[in-house]
């Protein structure tokens, strides 16, 4: 393995590695997943890509963040973010073919074909997000519950024609033991929601948003829209695909979230898409989904 790959791989975002292992990153900030936390004591250092716990002492950078979370030693560690951030290692050597584990979409085709809803899912849904039905079934989410009966909301991921390319499971049971989100062996979980793009007509209002919450509270409010699934994990070929399949004079509009890496991501964005149209939520909305739901319940009061 080579030096200047090593250094690639301490220089991915810290907080993008750190939502990708399953950890809730809020301001900087996250429950230590290394000892017992309940007040966030696990802080980021963005400038210098580093992470350190205030309680435990925990310290170090990407590549000792993934070996501690994922109790792998420095190599594995270092094939699991080059995997994950499409960086190709010179030593890496493909595993006999028999042995890949790859992502099956026939495996879980089947899981979305008549989605689901627990009790759990639908209250997370509708009840709590207050989202369209119409946008849950085009969406095709459905739910499962895993045998130490933690409740998971299955989102499935295409591509532009509609093929099944990856999932994301989302934690429908908080806990401080649990990662938030799950991925299957394989996922290309890059932008979600890109059988919209087919949809488009010229001079369409597109917006982009940051994860699926705020997707489908933007579909449920009668727009078309897509989403990053981070502003520390977007790569330049999500942007890439989102021009190639724009329609002539499509408006592009944005609702970043009221915080740094909302703001670094519209940024992000605008310096590949100038036309894109930054829109600013009400003071005290944390993101789209949260102003959404505040805009729902107002109509339903008055």
């Amino acid at each position: 393995m080579e030096k200047q790959e090593i250094k690639k791989l301490r220089e991915l975002p810290i907080e993008g590695v750190a939502e990708r292992l399953g950890l809730r990153v809020t301001r900087h900030k996250c429950l230590c997943p290394f000892h017992e936390d309940h007040h966030a004591s696990l802080s980021f250092h963005v400038s210098r890509n580093t992470y350190r716990c205030f309680v435990c002492g925990a310290t170090g950078d990407t590549i000792s963040l993934a070996m501690r979370q994922l109790s792998l030693n420095f190599i594995d560690a270092c094939r699991w973010l080059a995997n994950d951030s499409n960086i190709i290692l010179t030593e890496y050597k493909a595993p006999p073919v028999s042995d890949v584990t790859t992502f099956d979409p026939k495996r879980y085709e089947r899981f979305f074909e008549r989605p689901w809803l627990s009790d759990v899912a639908r209250a997370f849904l509708f009840a709590e997000r207050m989202i369209d039905e119409r946008v849950v079934r085009w969406c095709r989410l459905t739910s499962w519950q895993d045998r130490k009966g933690v409740n998971w909301l299955q989102i499935p991921y295409y591509d532009c024609e509609g093929r099944l390319i990856g999932i994301q499971n989302r934690n429908l049971n908080p806990r401080d033991d649990l990662p938030r989100f799950r991925f299957p062996q394989g996922s290309r979980c890059t932008i979600y929601n890109l059988p919209i793009l087919r949809l488009l007509r010229p001079d369409d209002d597109l917006y982009i948003t940051e994860g699926c919450s705020d997707c489908w509270a933007m579909l449920s409010s009668g727009r078309k829209a897509i989403a990053i699934p981070s502003a520390t994990l977007m790569k330049d070929d999500d942007v890439t695909t989102i021009t190639r399949h724009l329609t002539p004079h499509t408006r592009l509009h944005m609702f970043p979230d009221n915080d740094e890496p909302g703001e670094r991501l519209f940024l992000q964005l605008k310096s590949r898409l100038p036309d894109l149209q930054h829109h600013h939520l009400p003071l005290g909305c944390k993101d789209f989904a949260e102003y959404y739901v505040l805009t729902k319940k107002k109509g339903v009061s008055s």
